[in-house]
């Protein structure tokens, strides 16, 4: 229990509905959702429509889109993976041709075909209870009305002005006179509004044929891209089988590759090793940081779209797997395992619901860097993401650029069941930091015995490359101890990730919101 004497916020206990966004409007449209008679699904798509309205540097409609549905009596998650995949054309031959050995973040070739709205229609029809009319009318009012410049969106912005500057359309679109909207102000995206009432009426097709469509494909190629109508055609969201594995009696539930989940389970399996609870703050940090490094090191010489290679999955989360790697820690020192060639980022939107009847989401959606690309196609408003960038321009890498291929993508909702019943849909922000943060959020709770805002309170770390990110509130004497253990430090200016979480709470009958104070969010119930 916090000390409420000092600055800080409760969870959220409501007894029959709630949902946890990054952005108090997105909470409000997906309560409104769910108080009206609509369900999990629907309120999640209502949320995050708004958010890629409201928060534009984070989320929109030309990303991409996971998610873990539990309907209520399920014993396990329904998993959609909503990822775009590279143009058919493309190949490490075709790029290494024109001088490409890097795909840059603002490279056309960065962009993958938008993956977003073939993962919401497809949930609609599969598990909605309403239209998608109803579900996007509110982004739609906020697109064309306009939306207050929140304080976190604000700050993002400010930093993204060179970025959004360095594109004919977006520097146009998503400035105001060359600048970043103030904070407080009202700015409007009216040509966004028009695309998402196109969905609303024809669902996908409106997204991904005819006009809407041409428009990207225009664009992109018109800066050397290889996309196709044909490409955009042919996207399509698909389930797919979720992994997991056991923590502290939970079992965890990620999506499989081409997402990193799999990172977040081979962490826990090593945590899993330790009496975290009896740990000390820095022997805790010290811990996270050597299982973080041995675990991306093994993200990113596997995980790639297991369409195009065989992923050692059942070996990755194996017992004898998670005790090879948790032999090579040595708890006074810090190790220098691998350094990730995987380039850095930490933009995306995550939100949870739990409904009424009991049904569960896990939704996450993202541009991949702030404002994805920053490539806006002129005539519908859509920004772009820049998922391609995670591909590399090198033909014996697992993870190199082939056409019709899914990079290996960082976003990934958790769900935590037990004992055949859902307990919480969770989810961490961030980019790479979100294997370490699921891990971190759920050793809070279940180790420590925190509460899901409590977890998400405490500071963070993220070994990272050579370096350990730290946040500014940990104890003096950790970092001090941190250094003389090895670890180089980097103190964070701007916060890691973001995070959401519903918890429910079987005993009580009710449920429990948390939602990170890094971000404008809140959890709402009723």
């Amino acid at each position: 229990m916090r000390n409420l004497q000092r600055p800080g916020r409760s969870p959220v206990i409501a007894p029959e509905a709630m949902i946890s966004t990054s952005h108090p409007l997105a909470s409000q449209v997906g309560i409104d959702i769910l108080k009206s008679g609509g369900n999990a699904v629907d309120a999640a798509i209502a949320a995050c429509a708004t958010l890629c309205v409201i928060e534009p540097a984070m989320t929109g409609i030309g990303g991409d889109c996971f998610a873990l549905y539990v309907p209520n009596g399920a014993t396990k998650p329904i998993a959609m993976n909503g990822s775009g995949r590279a143009p058919k054309a493309a190949s490490v031959e075709k790029l290494r041709d024109r001088g490409i050995k890097t795909i840059e973040v603002q490279s056309p070739h960065a962009v993958t075909i938008p993956g977003a709205i073939s993962a919401w229609t497809k949930l609609n029809d599969d598990h909605g209870t309403k239209g998608m009319d109803e579900l996007l009318a509110p982004a739609i009012r906020y697109a064309d009305n306009g939306f207050p410049i929140a304080h976190r969106v604000g700050t993002d912005w400010l930093g993204l002005v060179p970025k959004l500057m360095a594109d004919a359309v977006s520097s146009k679109v998503m400035t105001v006179c060359g600048k970043a909207p103030v904070i407080g102000s009202t700015f409007r995206q009216p040509l966004l509004a028009a695309t998402l009432r196109k969905i609303a009426k024809s669902g996908r097709d409106a997204f991904y044929l005819g006009e809407v469509a041409q428009d990207i494909v225009d664009r992109l190629v018109g800066l050397g891209g290889l996309h196709t109508p044909d490409d955009f055609a042919a996207a399509e969201a698909e389930y797919v089988e979720p992994i997991g594995t056991t923590y502290n009696g939970y079992q965890v539930h990620e999506c499989p590759p081409n997402g990193q989940g799999i990172c977040a389970l081979m962490l826990m399996n090593i945590l899993a090793r330790h009496d975290v609870s009896a740990l000390s703050e820095v022997d805790r940090v010290h811990l996270l940081a050597e299982a973080g490094k041995l675990a991306y090191h093994q993200r990113d010489r596997h995980i790639t779209d297991p369409s195009f290679a065989d992923i050692p999955v059942d070996w990755l989360l194996s017992e004898a797997h998670a005790v090879s790697l948790d032999a090579m820690i040595d708890p006074t020192k810090a190790g220098n395992f691998h350094n990730s060639d995987f380039p850095n980022h930490s933009d995306t939107t995550y939100l949870c619901c739990v409904d009424r009847d009991g049904n569960a989401i896990s939704f996450i959606n993202s541009l991949f860097s702030g404002f994805g690309s920053a490539i806006m196609a002129p005539k519908s408003g859509v920004m772009l993401q820049n998922r391609g960038s995670s591909f590399c321009v090198d033909a014996e890498h697992v993870n190199r650029i082939e056409g019709g291929k899914r990079p290996m993508h960082t976003i990934i909702p958790g769900m935590v069941m037990r004992n055949g019943k859902t307990i919480a849909p969770f989810g961490v922000m961030g980019g790479q930091y979100q294997s370490v943060g699921h891990t971190n959020f759920l050793s809070h709770v279940t180790d420590r015995g925190l509460d899901v805002q409590e977890a998400m309170d405490a500071p963070r770390s993220f070994a990272y490359g050579r370096v350990l990110q730290v946040e500014d509130n940990f104890a003096p004497e950790t970092y001090a101890e941190l250094e003389r253990r090895g670890h180089t430090l980097e103190h964070v200016t701007t916060p890691l990730g973001g995070s959401q979480c519903v918890w429910v709470d079987h005993d009580n009958g009710t449920l429990v919101g948390g939602s990170d104070p890094r971000k404008d969010g809140c959890a709402i119930g009723y």
